[in-house]
């Protein structure tokens, strides 16, 4: 009996730790042994495709900051074409270039953090991008949680600190993420490069609520939709509201600011135009955020 209050608590506290864990190999301390090169733990770059030609997009630079070892992402030119110097946390596809799957995470964080170095040699900036998702059952795919990306600009000749926001398109707590880096745009150069260390995954967002004491009804038709999508709001207290229609990738595509009114409010988007899938409708104010599911065929 005593053996088991001791190891349950001790099984908990695992538990725990499992389930509040950071980003797999965060520093880049870790590297496996590929034979002719090395590869960052638990994270998938290009250098298994370009192994053949003795070129390595992704290397372990020393010393780090802090720590022993720093990543290297270098685009570079193999039999006449430039590879983007790219990796991903978790598994990348090699042939599409974008990740695969990245690794199990369920907490809803503010910013995406870190340290970098960068530099292009042609007018294609890389990109730093993570994205928290959760698997529907109901769809059999992926839902979009949140995403927090940055575009390069200019140049960091030096170690410098980051900070990327995410932005919440619903309430609901992830099951995984995904972190993806890019040395180049989509027309690389020979010798762009991004040099990153000390990942992680900061602060904390609150779950948002779906209902707003001032909002009595919300009314979203037709749904799916297909020419039109009309919105009508039921609101007993002026807050200034704002409108955003947002597309599986996280982006923006119509946005309107309401103002601040009282009674029955009525909105109209054209939609015609959206490529058909799963959007999220977001109504802003400065008190809390509603989100409704949105499908457009």
């Amino acid at each position: 009996m005593k053996t088991k209050q001791i190891l349950m608590p001790i099984a908990l506290f695992f538990a725990v730790v499992i389930c509040k864990a950071q980003i797999p190999n965060s520093g880049f301390e870790n590297w496996t042994n590929m034979g002719t090169y090395q590869n960052p733990e638990q994270w998938g770059t290009m250098n298994n495709v370009t192994a053949s030609t003795n070129v390595y997009t992704a290397t372990k630079g020393t010393p780090g900051s802090p720590g022993t070892a720093y990543l290297k992402l270098t685009s570079l030119n193999v039999g006449g074409n430039v590879v983007n110097g790219i990796a991903v946390s978790g598994v990348l596809d090699t042939i599409t270039l974008k990740p695969k799957s990245g690794f199990a995470y369920n907490l809803r964080p503010a910013s995406l953090t870190g340290k970098w170095q960068h530099m292009i040699s042609g007018t294609s900036q890389g990109s730093i991008t993570a994205s928290l998702t959760k698997w529907n059952t109901n769809t059999n795919s992926r839902d979009t949680i949140a995403t927090a990306k940055k575009t390069l600009s200019g140049m960091a000749m030096s170690w410098a600190a980051f900070t990327i926001n995410f932005s919440y398109l619903t309430g609901d707590f992830p099951d995984s993420c995904t972190i993806f880096l890019k040395a180049s745009g989509n027309a690389p150069a020979n010798q762009d490069y991004l040099w990153v260390d000390n990942l992680a995954l900061a602060g904390s967002v609150a779950g948002i609520d779906n209902a707003l004491p001032f909002l009595n009804k919300i009314s979203v038709y037709p749904n799916p939709a297909h020419q039109s999508l009309k919105i009508s709001l039921d609101v007993s207290k002026a807050h200034s509201m704002e409108l955003e229609l947002i597309d599986e990738s996280g982006n923006i595509v119509y946005l309107k600011n309401i103002g601040s009114k009282v009674g029955l409010v009525q909105q109209n988007i054209e939609v015609s135009e959206f490529a058909r899938g799963n959007y999220i409708l977001r109504i802003k104010t400065e008190v809390g955020i509603v989100t409704r599911k949105i499908v457009l065929e």
